[in-house]
């Protein structure tokens, strides 16, 4: 049973100086980090979800235990004016009180508008179970350094992760039917509970639909006009649906690297889920793991060290294609070509280590004990590969 959370630390010693918000995909544990592990380090917390109906109304009467150091509100951007409520409260009980925000929306689209919180908060988006975090291994990844890669191949764990995900529950089980009804009460619970309530949906048959079709695309370059076609509704129905569940980490987006020594195109991103264990093909569940490994690592260097961290593929006009690139402040950090089971090296690596003169590219298998460096390209299994990250 893992005890612990990567992120939970880095939260307690933000929550000196000011709130703390953590966003995430329902049932990754964020619930369990803030009330079970976090606030063992303060005294008397309480906790507040705005689901609870006793809870909604002391949030909206502004009661706080006189004795608590720490408020815990859990849901809150369910309700309409949850920005104005705790900058106020923040505002007036800072010197009393620590707050700790979370959700299963994308709080930092939820922030926008209204009355503002700039300033007083930091931000983090919990992640589901990796590799590194799994085997207990620290974060020891430094900006612009190779990656810290240690001896030891960590394959069976990397295939347990591979076929149940990383979300807790059904890591935990590791059992084969109880993935397939997790995955139908995931969904169902996540319009219900969560789209439902903050979004007027017209058509909640075909949107339920889109998220049954999404799962056969990642990987794959996201095309809403073939999303349209194959849902029969409009153009405009169907980007907004791709834009709601994003929003409430069903799945997430890539775009391509843009630099003047490329003919990059600039047109559709790519599309992978936050549970990867939704992915039936192979090769695409395996891409779609090293995927949410490096939005992991790209997350982390945001929210905590500050860097401006992002996520891209490559691809130019001439058809030469890597999948992962990791830039920081738009400068190309290193590259990853994700790839079963070849150990030749990938010639589009090599195209476009030159072109942009990447630091370090990576070609990630995985198949087991492979580690071989060639041409200025580590050949690594991915249960190595992705411990060195987060």
């Amino acid at each position: 049973m893992v005890k612990d959370r990567y992120l939970s630390p880095f939260i307690i010693k933000d929550l000196k100086d000011k709130m703390v918000f953590v966003g995430g995909p329902r049932q990754v544990g964020k619930t369990t980090l803030c009330r079970n592990i976090i606030a063992k380090h303060f005294e008397n917390p309480s906790y507040f979800n705005w689901d609870n109906r006793g809870d909604r109304k002391a949030i909206t009467a502004s009661a706080w235990p006189a004795d608590a150091e720490l408020l815990i509100f859990d849901e809150i951007h369910k309700y309409r004016q949850w920005k104005g409520l705790i900058k106020g409260e923040y505002d007036k009980l800072k010197d009393k009180y620590k707050f700790l925000v979370t959700g299963s929306a994308r709080l930092d689209l939820y922030r926008r508008g209204g009355d503002s919180l700039q300033g007083r908060y930091h931000y983090y988006r919990l992640h589901p179970f990796t590799l590194a975090e799994l085997e207990g291994i620290a974060f020891r990844v430094s900006v612009h350094r190779e990656l810290p890669i240690s001896e030891g191949f960590h394959q069976k764990a990397m295939e347990t992760l591979d076929t149940f995900g990383g979300f807790p529950e059904p890591f935990m089980k590791q059992d084969a039917r109880e993935l397939r009804r997790w995955h139908n009460e995931k969904i169902e619970r996540m319009f219900r509970e969560d789209i439902l309530d903050v979004q007027a949906i017209r058509d909640v048959g075909n949107m339920k639909l889109l998220s049954d079709i999404l799962p056969s695309r990642a990987g794959s370059l996201l095309s809403i006009n073939s999303l349209r076609e194959d849902l029969g509704v409009s153009f405009r129905a169907a980007s907004h649906w791709i834009d709601i569940l994003e929003t409430f980490y069903y799945h997430f987006r890539i775009y391509p690297f843009s630099a003047k020594k490329i003919r990059s195109l600039k047109k559709e991103p790519k599309l992978y889920l936050w549970d990867w264990s939704e992915v039936e093909d192979e090769a695409a569940r395996f891409e779609n793991l090293i995927a949410s490994h490096l939005l992991k690592l790209v997350h982390f260097i945001t929210d905590y060290e500050g860097y401006k961290a992002e996520l891209y593929f490559l691809r130019d006009v001439d058809k030469h294609e890597v999948d992962f690139l990791v830039a920081i402040n738009g400068k190309p950090w290193f590259a990853v070509e994700a790839k079963l089971k070849d150990t030749a090296v990938s010639p589009h690596l090599l195209y476009f280590m030159e072109r942009l003169n990447i630091p370090y590219s990576y070609q990630v298998v995985k198949k087991d004990n492979t580690d071989i460096l060639q041409k200025g390209v580590r050949i690594i299994s991915a249960g190595k590969f992705l411990t060195a990250l987060i």
